[in-house]
């Protein structure tokens, strides 16, 4: 496997920074973080990014371990320009130019067959199940296949995605699996679905993903130099490969606060956002599940004065890879938080992002 490396077209944009109370956050977003750490509340943080009212509130990276989806880079001693990976959190980014490249006329909408961007497969078409299947299904996970990456760790060959990143032809390997579920019935997480959608963008657009995620989303946001780890033939790892700043993650939240405009150039479309962050499928009892982005709602105490707290309860758009990297983005309070973190494979990794927000972030907004 190699990467993909391409610097920006255009030199990052800087950040404007206001304080925290001019945020209109009422706590020491420091002080509670570092209370956090100390109590190990939180563990093997490598960067946290809070982007409140279009600017950069508060920012703080961290040292420790890191690897390259497996590939390991030492000890990091994490800046705001060192490169993280995102894991499946790409899975959101390619979502995100999935709905681009439909607005260019590139690729078919999400209620086109999904095989008849896959031709070359016609024996594939004779399954009754298969012939069912539309794009919203890839951008839904609800294919109904027998795939799993959840309950068998990535380090064992038998993971779906391990197994069809091992595999001749990942794109048959995804298409081939066994149907166990009417389609659309119900969510299953599948990265083979994500890996569908970035082949029918690059052929779609005539250019890699990578490629055309730069010059159509990555370079219009100012956002800097991104690596996307590739496969053996050269083509981007679209459900975990990707790597980039957690300031940089954040521009994405940001893009998505104003309705995919990035100062007065629209970059993603508007209805194409929500459509991603509306609920289609639910993913457990708390969680629902959009177009390769999860949606809910966090609830959380506001302190009111001396006496006083509130139960308040927002909800959220969120990207989510694993060992704990997040972009969770409240349409509500116009925020957005990027984490990054190294506990890769653990079966915790979900609680120092999660208490972040819970108890950090959220209990500083007046």
């Amino acid at each position: 496997m190699g990467q993909s490396i391409r610097p920006t077209a255009v030199a990052a944009a800087d950040w404007l920074f206001i304080s925290p109370g001019e945020a209109g956050f009422s706590s020491d977003l420091d002080t509670l973080l570092n209370k956090a750490v100390t109590e190990k509340r939180v563990w093997n943080l490598h960067g946290v990014v809070v982007v409140r009212k279009g600017s950069l509130v508060f920012e703080r990276y961290f040292e420790g371990d890191d690897n390259a989806r497996g590939r390991s880079l030492g000890r990091v001693a994490f800046k705001p320009d060192t490169l993280h990976d995102l894991r499946s959190a790409s899975k959101s980014i390619v979502g995100l130019l999935y709905g681009i490249a439909l607005a260019g006329g590139k690729v078919p909408p999400p209620d086109a067959p999904l095989l008849a961007s896959f031709p070359e497969y016609t024996d594939l078409a004779a399954d009754p199940a298969r012939n069912r299947w539309t794009i919203h299904n890839a951008l839904t996970m609800t294919m109904g296949t027998d795939w799993d990456e959840l309950s068998i760790p990535y380090s064992d060959p038998t993971n779906s995605e391990i197994a069809m990143d091992m595999a001749s032809d990942r794109y048959r390997f995804v298409l081939g699996a066994p149907v166990v579920i009417e389609p659309g019935k119900r969510w299953i997480y599948n990265g083979g679905a994500t890996a569908l959608l970035a082949r029918i963008i690059a052929q779609g657009t005539g250019k890699p993903l990578h490629e055309f995620a730069c010059q159509m989303l990555f370079d219009p946001l100012g956002i800097g130099p991104t690596e996307w780890i590739t496969d053996r033939d050269g083509e981007a790892i679209a459900a975990s490969g990707l790597r980039m700043t957690p300031r940089d993650l954040a521009r994405i939240g940001l893009m998505m606060l104003r309705g995919g405009m990035c100062g007065d150039r629209h970059v993603v479309p508007a209805q194409w956002i929500e459509r991603s962050t509306s609920p289609i499928v639910d993913v457990d009892e708390i969680r629902q599940y959009g177009y390769q982005w999860y949606l809910g709602k966090f609830a959380f105490t506001v302190s009111t004065g001396p006496r006083w707290d509130r139960s308040r309860l927002e909800r959220f758009w969120s990207a989510i890879g694993n060992g704990g990297q997040r972009l969770f983005v409240f349409p509500g309070l116009d925020l957005a938080v990027a984490i990054t973190a190294g506990n890769y494979d653990t079966p915790d990794q979900w609680v120092p992002p999660t208490r972040v927000i819970r108890e950090v972030v959220l209990p500083a907004i007046s």
